[in-house]
C-alpha cells in the first residue's frame, strides 16, 4: 500500500515540476511520520525516502531507538523538526534532528545554538491572521535573519510556512507565492510549503520542501500527541 501511494505522490510531484519548468531534484519529498510508529518510517526508508518529518520532540525521542539503524554514523537519513519547538526543548531538538524547520524567534535561534550541534534551520513565517500559527511576522524578517547569522552552530537555509486549512490549493497559492517573494528578498533558497492537498500550487509557486504525510500514510491515528503542553 505504501508504495503504490508512494508512486501517486511521485506522479503528483512529476506533473507538477512538469508545468512548472522544474526538475525533480528540485524538490525534497518529506515524509511525515508524526503519530505512526517507527516500523514506518522503516518501511518508507526502504523504498527509498530518506527525509521524515516529526512535530513533536518528545514522541521522535520515544521512536529514536527504534530507529538506530537510520540514525547512526553514516546513516543517510535526515530528520526535520516541523513542529513548535518549546525553548525547553531545544538542547534534545539538537540532538534528534538534523534540520530545524520552525525557528521563529531569536531566543529560540540563541538557545539552539548553545546547544553546540551543527543545525540546518529555516524560519517559519507566519502570513496568516490564525492565533493558532506561529512563526516570525515578515516584518521580522530582517532582524531575525541577522541574528541567526551570528549563531555559530545553525546555517540558515530558508523558510517555511503553514497557510490555513482549505481544501482548495488555490486558496493557499498566494501565501505560497508571498513566502517565496520573502525567500528571494532575503537571499534565501529553500521553501518548505505543501503538503497533501497541495503540494502541487506549492511546487509551481516555488517549493524546495513539500511536507507530505496523510497521502502517503493514509490517516493519522488518534492517539494525542506526547508533548503538546506548554
Amino acid at each position: 500500500m505504501l508504495r503504490e501511494r508512494l508512486n501517486q505522490v511521485e506522479e503528483r510531484i512529476h506533473s507538477a515540476i512538469e508545468r512548472a519548468g522544474r526538475r525533480r531534484s528540485e524538490v525534497t519529498l518529506i515524509a511525515v511520520t508524526k503519530k505512526f510508529p517507527a516500523s514506518v518510517t522503516l518501511e518508507a526508508y526502504a523504498l527509498g525516502l530518506r527525509h521524515f518529518g516529526e512535530n513533536y520532540v518528545q514522541e521522535f525521542e520515544a521512536k529514536h531507538a527504534a530507529l538506530a539503524s537510520l540514525t547512526g554514523p553514516g546513516a543517510d537519513a535526515v530528520f526535520h523538526l516541523i513542529g513548535h519547538l518549546q525553548s525547553n526543548k531545544t538542547r534534545i531538538a539538537a540532538e534528534l534532528f538534523q534540520v530545524i524547520e520552525t525557528v521563529d524567534s531569536e531566543k529560540l535561534a540563541r538557545r539552539l545554538d548553545q546547544a553546540a550541534t551543527l543545525l540546518e534551520v529555516m524560519i517559519e513565517v507566519k502570513l496568516s491572521e490564525e492565533e493558532s500559527k506561529a512563526g516570525s511576522a515578515p516584518e521580522a524578517l530582517p532582524a531575525l535573519i541577522d541574528a541567526i547569522r551570528t549563531c555559530h552552530n545553525l546555517r540558515l537555509t530558508g523558510l517555511m510556512t503553514m497557510p490555513p486549512w482549505s481544501d482548495d490549493p488555490e486558496q493557499t497559492r498566494p501565501y505560497f507565492r508571498k513566502l517565496a517573494a520573502l525567500a528571494r528578498t532575503h537571499g534565501l533558497a529553500k521553501l518548505s510549503m505543501g503538503m497533501s492537498h497541495d503540494l502541487e500550487a506549492a511546487i509551481e509557486e516555488g517549493a524546495t520542501h513539500i511536507r507530505v504525510g496523510t497521502a502517503l500514510f493514509g490517516p493519522r491515528p488518534k492517539a494525542a500527541p506526547l508533548d503538546a503542553t506548554p
